[in-house]
């Protein structure tokens, strides 16, 4: 009776359902997923479309010979894996083994935020007393948001506010802002590091795509103080820039914030500085006011020492 009381009160989950679905997303297929189940493939696929109608969502789409998640099927399967982790953790504390489960920091990254930016960023989140197990996601900004609006990320770092077009709500938390360093390879810090910035007038230069917000600013100030480097390279992928950099086909700009580990990951020397191009930073956030403990420690200490 208390069953069936609750039967009515509740609408259930099939959690081997939700198990069959979990697998196939892990192991890549249905093939893998049946022969760990050590079940026929039209079992585990009849398991699945039962999940889905369930849902009623489609969690799968067929890629030529391949199953490839939709972006419900990439929600249900964020959960699925917090549902099966913590199911583990229970057996492993009835066993005596050490427990713990990590805090888990969805974050996505704009691909024109620096990696090296975001890495100092995200650094302090890890060095929290709790276990935290970080999953990060590169990727357009529209497409970001777009799993941020479905609580698929718990935060979005981007070197620009939401814009005004984009209809979901969400909050835009400013970590800081930082100026520019040129650098260059030994020979080419020597030759134009004098009379900087008008050394820089001809110069071979590396710079970001012009639909960037830090290209548009360099423009601008290149206009500003009357010179024009020739532009031999440019780059959505501002690591790339810096490995040319590194092998001398030209200067480059990097975040101020970052210069010291651009000078010694690249082997490059600083050739001079501008505050007058500023870069922002923002975390991005479905939270007015945030509340996830990794997300505010790194919130803290970007405004209070990285930037500040």
């Amino acid at each position: 009776m208390f069953s069936a009381v609750l039967g009515e009160a509740v609408e259930w989950l099939n959690y081997h359902h939700l198990l069959y679905f979990y697998l196939v997303a892990r192991e890549g297929g249905l093939l893998p997923a049946s022969e760990k189940l050590r079940l026929a493939q039209s079992t585990v696929s009849g398991q699945i479309r039962a999940l889905e109608e369930a849902l009623g969502e489609k969690l799968f789409v067929r890629s030529g010979r391949r199953l490839v998640m939709t972006e419900i099927g990439r929600h249900v399967f964020r959960y699925a894996e917090e549902i099966f982790s913590l199911g583990q953790e229970l057996q492993d504390s009835l066993k005596g083994r050490p427990g713990g489960r990590p805090i888990a920091l969805n974050v996505g990254v704009a691909d024109a935020v620096p990696k090296l930016v975001a890495q100092r960023i995200l650094e302090p989140a890890l060095r929290l007393p709790e276990a935290v197990r970080l999953v990060c996601r590169e990727g357009k900004p529209e497409r970001l948001l777009a799993e941020l609006a479905v609580y698929g990320l718990d935060v979005i770092l981007s070197d620009a506010p939401i814009p005004p077009s984009v209809r979901i709500r969400a909050f835009s938390h400013v970590l800081g802002e930082c100026g520019i360093v040129f650098f260059g390879v030994a020979a080419l810090a020597e030759a134009h590091r004098r009379q900087f910035p008008r050394s820089l007038d001809g110069a071979p230069m590396l710079l970001p795509t012009e639909n960037t917000a830090l290209r548009r600013s360099l423009d601008q100030w290149f206009a500003k103080e009357g010179v024009r480097p020739r532009v031999v390279g440019e780059f959505d992928d501002s690591a790339l820039l810096k490995v040319f950099g590194q092998s001398g086909a030209g200067i480059f700009p990097a975040h101020s914030v970052i210069a010291e580990e651009v000078r010694r990951q690249h082997q490059v020397q600083p050739i001079g500085r501008t505050d007058e191009v500023r870069e922002r930073f923002y975390a991005i956030s479905v939270e007015r006011r945030l509340k996830h403990p990794a997300v505010v420690a790194l919130t803290a200490e970007a405004r209070a020492k990285l930037f500040g």
